[in-house]
């Protein structure tokens, strides 16, 4: 702040300067996407393990009511370790573990899963230290998932996941006789509890292929250990990505990054899938817009909004551009896409479009003049709109919902 002062006071142009680079930070108006410790729980709830989110106590509320529909129809064990300021300054982390090896040799869950939020983080909590503590205790398989609520869901479903596969999947498992696959990257978070998961299943098992299992909703530990058995990996999140690398590489199994939405699209994930080659369908098959003006633009979770883009460019030859706001791999982007850091860029951007698909929470933004479409996302909005949110998987789409008419 005091760089290039004279007589003791900082240049006008140079403080309005800094406060530009400290406010291009903040968003004004938009929200933000669910944390990393919210994939973790979004992942892992229907696995038998118990999830302890080291935070203070009350912050389970926020997970509970906003990220997860399944918290009312279906039990969990997930806790809070109702973290004080005096244990995360004194660093009392005996409690922590004394509390978890308690509750889990009571409950004697399948595994324990460990994880941050913002204050552990900042006092250097030594989460792979506790694990390996409360495993000497109990005896059970302990993973310390590094998160620290400053992340967005995708990387912590992702290291969930992986973490899983690791410990769950058995690598002698043998191959199926008919082909089959796994489907990765499944929470409410991205696929809410209105079908589309059900959908998916359904058009891969009415086009010859066995599902093993869908990580991770409907999902059993069992399904997971027989996993490796799939010819074929079907990734439709980018919460599965880290896991169908690792069994391409441990396993040997391919993988194909796609959801089935349209029927030409759907085609070709079929054509990719049998093949049995790793592939991304989900830009292959997209119109590189060139960042033109008067576009259609998507904001959904990467693979998810690139599949959409798919289905527009095939069935209505319509150029679309994927926004994310979202960690998105290089391999997810066509020239055109755009990666959006701030909330101040989605106005330049935005400008651009003639038509936008994106969660109404985006709309207070959108320039007049643009069509606005809702595009419902959980985890973003949680449960405000959740009764809007559409299933779109294979037929269900209809490409005059999301076209100028």
């Amino acid at each position: 702040l005091y760089h290039g002062k004279e007589n003791g006071k900082c240049h006008s142009t140079e403080r309005l300067g800094v406060c530009k680079l400290l406010m291009r930070n903040c968003s004004r108006i938009l929200s933000i996407y669910a944390s990393d410790t919210s994939g973790v729980c979004s992942m892992l709830y229907e696995l038998g393990g118990m999830t302890v989110v080291h935070d203070a106590s009350g912050c389970n509320s926020t997970y509970s009511t906003h990220d997860e529909p399944r918290w009312y129809r279906q039990e969990s064990m997930i806790y809070i370790s109702a973290l004080t300021e005096q244990d995360a300054i004194l660093g009392n982390d005996e409690k922590f573990v004394a509390d978890v090896t308690e509750t889990a040799l009571t409950l004697n869950p399948a595994f324990i899963a460990l994880c941050g939020s913002p204050m552990p983080y900042m006092t250097g909590t030594d989460f792979d230290a506790l694990g390996r503590e409360i495993t000497d205790r109990t005896g059970m398989k302990v993973f310390a998932l590094h998160t620290n609520g400053m992340n967005s869901y995708l990387r912590g479903g992702a290291e969930a996941l992986r973490c899983i596969v690791e410990h769950f999947a058995d690598p002698v498992c043998p191959k199926t006789a008919k082909p089959s696959l796994n489907i990765l990257g499944c929470t409410p978070l991205d696929f809410s509890l209105n079908g589309q998961v059900q959908s998916i299943r359904k058009f891969l098992e009415e086009n010859g292929f066995e599902v093993l299992s869908v990580m991770a909703m409907d999902c059993t530990l069992e399904e997971i250990r027989k996993s490796p058995g799939a010819w074929c990996n079907l990734v439709v999140s980018s919460s599965g990505l880290d896991a169908a690398r690792f069994m391409e590489k441990q396993f040997h199994i391919p993988y194909v990054c796609g959801v089935p939405i349209g029927k030409e699209f759907s085609g070709k994930i079929l054509e990719a899938l049998r093949k049995g080659e790793t592939a991304f369908p989900c830009t292959a098959c997209r119109s590189a817009s060139g960042g033109k003006k008067k576009d259609s633009g998507v904001i959904h979770e990467p693979i998810y909004a690139s599949s959409l883009g798919c289905a527009l460019s095939l069935e209505g030859g319509i150029p679309v551009r994927v926004l994310s706001l979202l960690e998105t791999e290089k391999e997810l982007l066509v020239p055109g896409d755009n990666l959006i850091p701030y909330e101040t860029d989605c106005l330049e951007i935005f400008g651009d479009l003639a038509e936008l698909a994106a969660d109404e929470m985006y709309f207070p933004i959108v320039p007049a003049g643009i069509r606005f479409i809702p595009l419902p996302h959980e985890a973003y909005s949680g449960r405000c709109y959740r009764k809007k949110i559409r299933n779109i998987i294979a037929n269900n789409f209809n490409i005059k919902e999301f076209t100028i008419c």
